[in-house]
């Protein structure tokens, strides 16, 4: 098949970010069908995309050309002012890698755009692109290249000059003046000049289309995107928008046909496609170099380290009481280094062994591992993990499969606080900041997000959008065509509007595009070389004054994985922050050091909280989902709780299987083995497959599969691909025959296996993080007191969290107590078996405050009184402000019980306190001090009466932004049973349109107007475990206005929206939760116990409920001794309307909690 004569040299992909919406799948298999030789990359500034762009051409035949369109100062890169009144302080100019020397070239260049040039945009200038020219083909570029830009401006003089310019910093034959044709009147002008000035400088000529879309259909879809990356709309005049529909990806035909009078300019493109010829080498390691001690390898240095490792872990053993035996742990450690060995990785074992060593070494806190790689007892030798594989049947192949060529990937977790240090220990011992550094990643536009994008660019109503967006249900990675399929209504409002038929359209055509970049949460690359010999680095934009500039790479983490760069995953974990704190405040309180890794693991009472689903702040056991399933389960051993966090996904959930495993625990129903060979590899999980390992274990003991083929078999099974399902189905039964297995009940066997591998989930990941689990369930078990201490602090930027911690101390008896300046440190303190929130909660309290407030405290001792207390601390650090903050969040209740005088006296107290420290530094005495008989100071000379209970806690929250020593909705505590149905923490779960009933005080109204003038509002409501959002759309607000403007808990009724991050409740009905009863409109019910029932009492309630009449039906409920209960029905002439009174009185004859409302 001949190829055409023509290829595209610059072109857009989405990595040209909001600019393009050419994907690369689709223009490759667009240039197949062209025929086209080539196809080159040129994206903006940047090279995001570069390895993703020569794969996918390789793939599709074609040869990849590895370019960027740069931007170019009209001066130096160094001159950040913009003078020459240029767009973006820059020109453009195409560059082409012909070789590797031009690609590591295009690379220094592209990277020294961002970290030099950075103005606008990331600029390089002429006498950096003349020292990196080697290698490179430069294209003038579009109407925004330099020489075009002077030949529109008519100043042909200076674009000679120009052209004259990049001809000698290119070297000859290596810089084309470019040509383009999108059917403006200016293009045309150029191309006359740019040919007299190629002919003039025996400079060639090359053909482009400047690419930034598939077809010409869609331009339309296009300048949406280019609205998203202005922030206009289509509405706009002043837009951003391109001339033309004529950006597309051309055939070759009409590219001749546009430059069919200047035939060598498409001619060139192949020669130039010709010229290019990167190779990129994807089968090489590029590990850091790791020191080894003299007379040492690689493989002998992780020998000597893993088996001394292992000696050091059987004398752990012998001490904790745990069986083993040496023989297998030696023989499997054997095993798996020489795999490591054979697949040249010992390197990297080391490397990952000696910054975990250094983080154990300098307190900082390790998990005990992640993925697949607890599996590992070579891992487990060298404490990169705390999980014994041999005691867990973890398996190494499932990590490092010596059957298929993978680098290894140990994801690190590390205390949230400390994991900086790392870092930092990491990049230093490799060479620094260009040797090691963090990962680029980028945000694409998904189902409901780019529906919503389009909907606002096109300027429809928000409601109609949003409507849209909900009907995308909320399944992870769903795409458009998957919700057009499962829900009907798109089709109908589609066709029943056109504007809707647009923004779906557009949105099919953007969904999945790259929206931004930012840096990857834990990726960090690790090089012993200057990454820029692998790949170019980018640098965001300042975020303010100050403020550290972060340099990440270019490519991607699947990218830099290819080049055989080391790449680690550096996980800051907030609950090793809080085991850690936990620690440390078991040691200070108590004095006592608590190896976390010695507990016994067969802890009664930690289990007995684990049935009890008491684990609010348990590592991932503390949702209402895993809650119940707790309860259901009823754990009773570690490997219970390995099991519950392989469970608690949906796959396993929406099969059925959850329900299956606990019959089958509580011998509900009966455990079933196809084959008696499959009762040790399936018995711990009651005989059901949940973990990937059991899949891999029955393929390795029915059919003789070894481990390694037995994880290919996993991945296939996993993919789902038929052809390789097909063969693995076949390689399976050959085995089984071989092993005299039934082949009928072999291939149950395999349908099995095949049906639950979708569902099965990592052993390894689910036993590491099962012992973190595990540890802070024992930690809330044995020390609740600490436990919450340290959680309460790793929390406390979120308010909801900390209220459902301080609630859930409160249910576990433990007393909160807000800050005291006689006790608390800066974090939180233990007293008297009461926890104390530390100085540092407290609003407005700064860190200097704080410190001299605890070192006067430990030089003078307590304070006594207020006046003592600003006599005795640095008032230049402590100011009025300082003081107010302490009184009203309580941190001075030890120096007087009455918050309000406090608050009268600071005036009086500040000024002797500052008179007695003036005196004292001027070494004089107060006349005062004279008087020793009169020192017993009166606390407070104020005698205005103590705030209430309602302003005490306001003050509280104010200060410290939680309810401490109460909450104003406990005296509501029987109208919030009897009228909610709902709480802000039992939301999160429910589903869209659910009906709720949920009070709270509205602590935060931000009133809104709508697009038609209407006023509504956003009420955020906090109860007892934190806070939600409510929209009061206008009929609501417009009757329920008035009852916002005070402080008084409300009673809301609505429905969930439960569509973005956070749910919230769209409010139909709004009321003081007081008032409740009079809008009660359902039964009430009163409750007697018979034994010693008169039938005066039966009058007497009679009586008391003829004094209420209204029209709420009245039930009565007799309980008799044998427990039976009957029920009666009170006539229609006794309806009543509820009211604090009738309670009272009903309570005062029958007793507490003997009415209620149903």
């Amino acid at each position: 098949m001949k190829p055409s004569n023509f290829a595209h040299l610059h072109l857009h992909t989405p990595y040209s970010l909001l600019d393009s919406s050419l994907r690369q799948d689709a223009l490759f298999k667009r240039a197949a069908e062209f025929k086209m030789p080539a196809v080159a990359m040129t994206d903006h500034g940047n090279m995001f995309g570069a390895v993703e762009f020569y794969n996918g051409a390789k793939k599709h035949g074609l040869k990849p050309i590895i370019g960027c369109e740069v931007y170019v100062a009209p001066e130096s890169r160094h001159d950040k002012k913009d003078k020459h009144e240029l767009r973006d302080a820059s020109y453009h100019l195409i560059l082409l890698a012909q070789n590797e020397t031009g690609y590591k070239n295009l690379i220094k260049l592209v990277t020294k755009g961002y970290m030099e040039g950075f103005y606008y945009k990331p600029r390089i200038d002429k006498e950096l692109l003349a020292e990196l020219s080697n290698g490179l083909i430069a294209l003038s570029s579009c109407g925004r290249g330099e020489i075009a830009h002077n030949i529109n401006k008519e100043n042909i003089p200076r674009a000679i000059k120009i052209a004259d310019q990049y001809r000698d910093i290119m070297g000859q034959g290596n810089f084309f003046l470019e040509l383009q044709d999108h059917k403006m009147e200016y293009e045309e002008r150029i191309n006359k000049e740019l040919v007299k000035i190629g002919d003039k400088l025996s400079i060639p000529l090359v053909a482009t289309n400047n690419c930034h879309y598939l077809d010409r259909e869609d331009f339309h879809a296009h300048e949406t995107l280019l609205c998203l990356q202005t922030g206009k709309t289509m509405s706009d005049q002043y837009r951003m928008r391109y001339p033309s529909d004529e950006y597309y990806f051309k055939s070759p035909e009409e590219m001749m046909q546009l430059f069919s009078e200047i035939p060598e300019a498409i001619e060139n493109t192949v020669k130039i496609a010709e010229r290019c010829d990167l190779e990129m080498d994807f089968n090489k390691l590029n590990f850091p170099d790791y020191p080894v001690p003299e007379s040492y390898t690689l493989e002998s240095y992780l020998a000597e380290q893993t088996n001394s490792g292992l000696e050091e872990r059987f004398k752990e053993m012998t001490s904790h009481g745990i069986e083993y035996d040496p023989a297998l742990y030696r023989e499997r450690l054997q095993e798996e280094l020489g795999i490591i060995e054979r697949m040249g990785y010992p390197g990297y074992f080391l490397i990952v062994w000696d910054f975990i060593d250094y983080a154990r070494k300098n307190d900082v806190p390790v998990g005990p591992g992640r993925g697949s790689a607890a599996g590992s007892l070579v891992a487990y030798s060298l404490r990169i993990t705390d999980v014994d594989p041999l005691l867990y049947d973890l398996l190494f192949e499932r990590f490092l499969n010596p059957e298929r060529v993978s680098m290894p990937d140990i994801d690190i977790d590390f205390c949230m606080d400390k994991r900086d240090n790392v870092i930092k220990y990491v990049t230093e011992k490799y060479g620094g900041n260009q040797n090691v550094t963090q990962i680029i990643t980028f945000g694409s536009m998904n189902a409901k997000g780019v529906l919503r994008d389009v909907g606002r660019v096109l300027d429809m109503p928000y409601g109609e959008v949003d409507k849209l967006a909900k009907l995308v249900p909320n399944r992870l990675g769903i795409t458009l065509d998957d919700a057009f399929k499962q829900e009907s209504r798109f089709k109908s409002m589609r066709r029943e509007n056109d504007k809707v038929a647009e923004l779906l359209d557009f949105a099919l055509n953007l969904e999945g595009l790259p929206r931004h970049c930012s840096t990857h949460a834990a990726g960090v690359v690790i090089s012993s070389k200057p990454l820029t010999n692998f790949l170019p680095l980018y640098k965001f934009p300042s975020k303010g004054k100050g403020e550290q500039e972060e340099v990440v790479t270019q490519f991607s983490m699947g990218s830099v994985e290819k080049l055989g760069l080391l790449k680690m995953d550096f996980l800051g974990l907030k609950t090793l922050t809080v085991i850690d704190n936990a620690l440390r405040l078991i040691k200070e309180s108590l004095d006592i050091d608590l190896d976390i890794a010695a507990i016994s693991m067969s802890d009664p009472d930690t289990y007995k909280l684990l049935c009890d689903a008491r684990t609010l702040g348990v590592f991932q056991l503390e949702s209402s989902g895993m809650r119940d399933l707790l309860k259901k389960m009823k754990p009773d051993c570690f490997e219970d709780v390995i099991a519950l966090l392989a469970l608690y996904r949906p796959g396993p959930l929406e099969s059925g299987m959850v329900d299956d495993y606990i019959k089958r625990k509580h011998g509900k129903l009966q455990e079933k083995y196809e084959l008696p060979q499959l009762k040790d590899v399936l018995k711990e999980t009651n005989g059901v497959i949940l973990y990937q390992e059991q899949v891999m274990r029955i393929a390795s003991v029915l059919a003789g599969f070894s481990l390694g083929d037995a994880d290919l078999l996993r991945r296939a099974m996993g993919k789902k691909k038929p052809e390789e399902m097909e063969a693995q189905r076949e390689k399976f039964m050959v085995g089984a025959e071989g092993k005299e297995i039934n082949p009928k009940k072999a291939k149950t066997v395999f349908d099995l296996m095949e049906k639950f591998a979708g569902y099965g989930f990592n052993k390894s990941h689910s036993t590491a993080y099962a012992l973190i689990s595990y540890h802070t369930a024992y930690l809330k078990t044995h020390y609740p007191l600490q436990f919450f201490g340290a959680l309460i602090t790793a929390d406390m930027d979120n308010t909801d969290k900390v209220i459902r911690y301080i609630n859930d101390c409160r249910d576990m008896g433990i007393k909160v107590m807000p800050p005291e300046v006689n006790e608390s440190m800066k974090d939180f303190t233990i007293s008297n078996d009461h926890l104390i929130f530390g100085l540092g909660a407290i609003k407005n309290v700064g860190s200097s405050a704080i410190d001299t407030i605890i070192e006067t405290r430990k030089e003078k001792g307590k304070f006594s009184s207020l006046r003592e207390f600003c006599e005795s601390i640095d008032l230049r650090l402590v100011n009025r402000r300082v003081v107010e903050s302490l009184i009203k969040s309580g941190a001075c209740d030890s120096l007087s019980p009455n918050r309000s005088a406090m608050v009268d006296d600071i005036p009086a107290a500040m000024e002797m306190g500052q008179a007695k420290q003036r005196d004292q530094l001027l070494g004089q005495s107060s006349m005062f001090d004279t008087f020793k008989e009169d020192d017993q100071e009166v606390a407070s000379v104020s005698t205005k009466k103590e705030w209430s209970d309602h302003e005490r806690l306001k003050y509280e929250k104010e200060t410290i932004g939680f309810y401490v020593s109460g909450h104003p909705l406990k005296r509501f505590a029987k109208d919030l049973a009897w009228f909610t149905d709902a709480s802000s923490a039992s939301i999160l779960e429910k589903s869209t349109s659910k009906k709720v009933c949920i009070a709270g005080i509205p602590a935060k109204i931000l009133p809104k107007t709508t697009r038609k003038g209407d006023k509504m509002a956003i009420v955020t409501l906090e109860d007892l475990n934190g806070s939600i959002e409510v929209i009061l759309w206008p009929e609501t607000y417009a009757v329920t206005e008035s009852i916002l403007t005070g402080d008084d808990p409300i009673l809301v009724e609505g429905s969930v929206d439960s569509e973005g991050n956070q749910p919230k409740v769209i409010a139909t009905k709004v009321c003081l939760l007081s008032e409740a009863k009079k809008h009660w409109k359902g039964g009430v019910l009163i409750h007697f116990r018979t034994p010693g029932l008169e039938k005066d009492t039966l009058i007497a309630v009679r009586k008391i409920l003829g004094k209420y009449k209204g029209n709420n039906k009245v039930q009565l409920d007799f309980l008799f001794p044998n427990n039976n209960l009957r029920k009666l029905s009170v006539n229609d002439d006794l309806t009543i309307q509820p009211c604090d009174e009738i309670i009272q009185e009903i309570e005062s004859v029958l007793g507490e909690d003997s009415i209620r409302f149903e």
